[in-house]
């Protein structure tokens, strides 16, 4: 605050206005978490990754491709994303987010992508697909996304097909 300013301003020229963080970073623009997420199809030779973005203070979800672990599937997601005019992407270090993003906007840290970190979990817990050691896996890359897929629209976007 300037006081000096405020000194020579008649109080009907003050105009203050009091915001909570969370509104004020929501006023600012949208703060996204992005993750990807590892299982595979058939077996562990043939891997499948879940690339994942989510609403960095509400926790809902924003988008989600599926691909390998490669820029061209990153920058599928972040198309996907452009109509959120998003402001900051929180990551981790992996090199496709600071290849596709203005370093400008770029958080790197696991500081900040506990909820996808968390979200991630979940899935694990409730898709036995996407468990590391399992019996129950997919035979085709369509039927694993697909399972995965709904999966998320139902829980995550309220979509019911």
């Amino acid at each position: 605050m300037n006081h000096r300013v405020l000194q020579h301003l008649h109080p009907a020229q003050v105009e203050v206005e009091i915001w909570r963080a969370d509104e004020l970073e929501g006023r600012r623009g949208l703060s996204a978490e992005l993750d990807e997420m590892w299982s595979y199809v058939r077996s562990k030779a043939n891997p499948r990754w879940l690339w994942h973005a989510m609403d960095h203070h509400t926790g809902k979800g924003l988008a989600y491709v599926f691909g390998r672990r490669k820029d061209t599937v990153f920058v599928e997601l972040k198309a996907l994303l452009k109509p959120f005019g998003i402001t900051r992407y929180v990551t981790d270090g992996w090199g496709a987010y600071e290849r596709h993003l203005n370093a400008a906007q770029h958080q790197v840290g696991k500081e900040n992508t506990q909820k996808i970190e968390s979200k991630h979990i979940n899935l694990r817990t409730r898709i036995t697909r996407l468990v590391r050691r399992t019996l129950c896996f997919s035979k085709t890359e369509r039927m694993h996304d697909l399972v995965i897929g709904l999966f998320i629209n139902r829980y995550e976007f309220g979509v019911s097909v």
